[in-house]
């Protein structure tokens, strides 16, 4: 099992336990700001479980039916979870407004408050591992799952201190206006991470400091031969960048030697972004009438 695989098993058994856990406080207590919370840990599971299928899947190799891999499989796994959250956030506005309005009593709340507080300090632990695991393998899924739980761990603490202001006061309504708020940072996470992936689904182009890398990367290997550069794109599929442009040489470089020197810009390249994949198309200096007006870098 690879180190993004470890990463999603693990997330899975802590949103499984705490999921039971907030269950068993939400039915003890009555607490709708921990019954939604639990609602939010489900949707984190399915999120897991989805996560821990698509670094799996995006690990095969190229195949016949996919000849650019399966890279852009973390992606989507992304923008499902982004629109879980934001499905999971629309069942908790709804039950806390309904309790707003019918009126609720909160029972036993010391339960409620251990559970959060361990809640909370348990998705602050599994999430930092997760954004870890997730920056070092680029893997959009697992910094997609890290952002869940980094956001359940924000919301847990803001049912701990609901919950306190219902055992300080009294006052039942702190427990359904806690559920409303955690609400709205869940929907700003959902979008957060539905932006995200569907830029990459779209083949959005790199951000502006790739590609400034991958164009100082062109220059470090550019020769007295090469006459310009045209047409460059990049995008981005999973951890995996693919970038393409288009080499022009001056007249009387041999088609030897601009296949030579289109190795060592794809070397210097790769060399400056990991897991890039790069095309050349080499042509003469004199073929000008290529440079169409687009959405191009050129140099």
């Amino acid at each position: 099992m690879t180190g993004k695989s470890r990463a999603a098993a693990l997330s899975i058994a802590s949103n499984a336990i705490l999921i039971a856990l907030k269950l068993a406080a939400g039915a003890i207590t009555g607490s709708i700001a921990i019954i939604t919370e639990a609602i939010h840990s489900l949707i984190d599971l399915v999120a897991s479980v989805i996560a821990f299928v698509s670094v799996r899947k995006a690990d095969e190799p190229a195949d016949e039916e996919h000849p650019y891999g399966h890279e852009k499989v973390e992606n989507l796994a992304a923008a499902i979870e982004g629109i879980l959250i934001l499905v999971g956030a629309a069942i908790i506005v709804y039950e806390a407004t309904h309790r707003l309005v019918v009126g609720s009593s909160v029972e036993s709340l010391g339960v409620g408050i251990a559970v959060m507080g361990f809640s909370t300090i348990a998705n602050l632990l599994v999430s930092t591992y997760l954004y870890r695991q997730g920056r070092a393998t680029d893997s959009p899924a697992l910094e997609g799952d890290a952002a869940h739980l980094r956001t359940d761990a924000l919301t847990s603490a803001g049912v701990l201190v609901g919950l306190a202001l219902v055992e300080i006061t009294g006052a039942a309504a702190f427990d359904s206006i806690t559920a409303l708020i955690v609400a709205g940072a869940i929907v700003w996470a959902g979008l957060s991470i539905i932006r995200r992936s569907s830029g990459v689904l779209i083949d959005e182009v790199l951000p502006e400091s790739e590609m400034d890398r991958i164009e100082a990367a062109i220059a470090a290997a550019r020769t007295p031969e090469v006459a310009g550069y045209h047409k460059l794109r990049a995008r981005r599929a999973g951890s995996r960048r693919h970038i393409d442009f288009h080499v022009q040489y001056h007249s009387g470089t041999t088609l030897e030697r601009a296949h030579e020197l289109a190795h060592e810009m794809r070397d210097s390249i790769e060399a400056e972004i990991p897991q890039a994949e790069v095309l050349i198309h080499a042509e003469p200096e004199t073929s000008f009438r290529e440079r169409e007006e687009g959405p191009y870098r050129s140099g």
